[in-house]
């Protein structure tokens, strides 16, 4: 958001782009997860390491008086390959929760210290960021130092081109120290060297896990109950982290070295909570747990919304929306965790899924709110002042409200699968390893 002010692009046209995008990238990792998990992970790293140093570039070429069809359009390609790739790391990482856990406290662990290890990498990038803006005082005019401007381009240059190269050392170390055990059901019965008498031996002699084919999932209740619970927690999250930085600089009228402190002290805070999970998840339950995440993220809200001019108080709020945002995220996924179970084998398609409803609100969400923005003719005028004050009420306040009724529903209605699973006992009994139709819908047996 901020890069792209500074550019001269107005988010709208990017957002809109970003939800198909998003869209098409959450659908070729789906397809990528069917059997080529490996594969997967090394093309989103690929994707995310060539498209990244460019989006934070200016285009080319380009200067104040380049008109913003040119620089939207020479942004989309790298944004459709990045975002291609980031839908594919994501979902490949996330599906790896259910395989690694051995029961549900495990899930919320592995999945508070995969947020904590997030939390570092964002603490980085602002702690990189605060001490370039840092630096940069007393390299350039007085007035250049306050308030952001095209003369901050190479900051975030510089900064993109360090994480670039901080995510590529620990890339690295992931795909090479992570070996990745492959579904014994799936390599058995693709395995063309191994004939049925042998693959029935050692289906017997390891019971596998019980199957849930991907499009069954389309038929549980709980499914979209989780869709939209993940939704709105990443709308809260997304949103108030896009729209923080315009939020202090143009509504609080802050020195710009606070867009770098204040999503620090939110991420410390949140880094800090994450490792309360496991204990507080375990003591009053998921759903209690991300209820007390609600409430502070509508404290937040409040806060904000009764004192416009928070000044310094703001380092408090941010505290607070930290605490918030790394309870209901933390917890969110524990519970998608939850709702895949021993179900596995299709837990790329759980998350996949998720993270299509997230970034298609997302997405919407960003349109929505620049389509109404006031100021038609500049970057940001007099009226913006209100504007993003009331965003940030909105972002956090009015979607913790509906994530407040969706919880409701998941406390009336508990998360679990009701209708479609297959039972192992039933593919080891039926003609599965056998006949060549295995992939047939009709053949599968499938206990209510």
């Amino acid at each position: 958001m901020t890069f792209t002010l500074l550019i001269g692009c107005r988010p709208c046209g990017l957002g809109l782009w970003s939800v198909w995008v998003d869209v098409a990238g959450w659908g070729l990792a789906e397809a990528a997860a069917q059997g080529l998990a490996a594969a997967r992970g090394w093309f989103g790293t690929l994707s995310v390491i060539l498209s990244f140093p460019f989006i934070f570039n200016p285009c080319l070429g380009c200067t104040e008086n380049t008109p913003e069809w040119v620089g939207l359009i020479y942004f989309i390609p790298f944004i459709i390959i990045f975002q291609f790739g980031w839908a594919a790391t994501q979902i490949s990482h996330l599906a790896l929760i259910p395989e690694l856990a051995k029961n549900d406290h495990d899930k919320v662990e592995l999945t508070a210290f995969r947020y904590a290890f997030t939390v570092m990498a964002n603490i980085a990038v602002y702690a990189v960021a605060w001490l370039l803006l840092h630096f940069q005082v007393g390299q350039t005019d007085p007035g250049d130092t306050e308030h952001l401007g095209r003369q901050d381009i190479p900051i975030f240059r510089t900064l993109s081109l360090i994480m670039i190269g901080l995510g590529i050392v620990f890339s690295l170390i992931f795909h090479v120290g992570t070996k990745e055990k492959q579904n014994s059901f799936e390599h058995l019965v693709n395995s063309e060297d191994t004939d049925a008498e042998s693959i029935a031996d050692q289906l017997n002699s390891s019971p596998p896990k019980p199957l849930l084919l991907w499009y069954r999932w389309l038929l549980e209740p709980s499914f979209y109950q989780m869709a939209f619970l993940y939704m709105c927690t990443r709308l809260i999250v997304n949103l108030s982290q896009t729209y923080i930085a315009v939020f202090l600089t143009n509504s609080l009228n802050l020195p710009k070295n606070y867009i770098a402190t204040i999503p620090l002290v939110m991420y410390v805070s949140g880094f800090v909570s994450s490792f309360l999970m496991k204990p507080v998840n375990k003591l009053i339950g998921r759903n209690l747990t991300y209820f007390i995440g609600l409430l502070a993220i509508a404290a937040f809200s409040a806060w904000v919304a009764l004192d416009p001019d928070l000044g310094v108080a703001v380092y408090g709020a941010a505290v607070i929306l930290g605490s918030g945002s790394a309870t209901i995220l933390v917890t969110s996924l524990s519970m998608t965790a939850d709702l895949i179970g021993s179900y596995s084998h299709s837990a790329a398609f759980v998350y996949g899924a998720m993270s299509f409803t997230d970034k298609v609100a997302n997405g919407l969400a960003v349109v929505i709110i620049q389509s109404l923005h006031p100021c038609h003719t500049q970057m940001c005028c007099p009226a913006c002042t209100p504007f993003y004050h009331w965003v940030m009420v909105a972002v956090t306040g009015g979607v913790a409200f509906v994530a407040a009724l969706s919880l409701s529903s998941i406390m009336i209605w508990p998360i679990k699968i009701r209708f479609c699973t297959i039972s192992p006992s039933s593919i080891q009994d039926s003609s599965w390893v056998s006949d060549p139709a295995i992939n047939s819908p009709e053949s599968e047996p499938v206990n209510s």
